[in-house]
């Protein structure tokens, strides 16, 4: 919230001179790195077959759905929530040369005009925070290989944030919104995974001690009959 207000006054100044098309600086095979291989591992198209499939070989094994509905509650919280705040705020990318929230607009300027917070940056930390999430609730990964998934997450992040600046593709607020609100959504999903499992498993202990109740009741029953 501080960043937004920020973002929508005395940050855009920052935002306007800090900006610029770097990439167009580098040789044009550093350009097709940085635009066809290394920023597309922050996005849809490759983050979310990972998501999709760590979910499902973890549900198989544990014979459970939670894993999958996981995995849908993270995708859903990224296009309700960044995908929310997107459309909300309109504030037009680069592109547009205009850093003014509400200037933009996805029916006015299509994607280029709903660049805050980058959904990128979102992604890098909500989508590959939840697969560490998973392997580290559901399965019995150590503790060494969780924190080296974490800082594997760690360093997408970066690699999303460097690459979109560098390409131009977004103001450096849009940036530092994009994994504030990537993390906050990642937070509030491993809450709400956490007290589901929590309440499932009172439930589970409640009804086993109902039945240990009732047990015992015919067992007096038995005796005194």
């Amino acid at each position: 919230m501080i960043l937004t207000v920020l973002a929508a006054g005395p940050l855009q100044e920052l935002d306007t001179h800090g900006h610029e098309y770097w990439a167009r600086m580098l040789p044009p095979q550093a350009q097709h790195i940085l635009q066809n291989v290394l920023d597309p591992i922050a996005g849809q198209t490759v983050c979310l077959p990972v998501l999709g499939v760590v979910a499902a070989v973890i549900a198989y094994r544990r014979r459970s759905w939670r894993p999958i509905i996981c995995a849908a509650a993270a995708e859903a919280a990224f296009y309700i929530g960044v995908g929310g705040f997107k459309v909300l705020l309109a504030r037009p990318a680069p592109t547009e040369r205009d850093a003014e929230f509400f200037a933009g607009g996805l029916l006015k300027d299509g994607w280029h005009g709903i660049s805050y917070p980058s959904g990128h940056a979102a992604e890098a930390v909500l989508i590959y925070g939840t697969v560490v999430y998973l392997i580290a609730r559901y399965t019995g990964a150590s503790r060494l290989l969780v924190r080296l998934l974490a800082a594997g997450v760690g360093v997408i992040a970066l690699n999303a944030v460097a690459v979109s600046y560098t390409l131009g593709w977004h103001w450096a607020s849009d940036l530092f919104a994009g994994l504030l609100t990537g993390g906050l959504l990642l937070r509030l999903l491993v809450w709400w995974d956490t007290d589901a499992i929590a309440r499932e498993r009172a439930e589970r202990e409640r009804a086993e001690e109902r039945e240990l109740i009732a047990m015992e009741h015919e067992r007096t029953d038995d005796i005194a009959a």
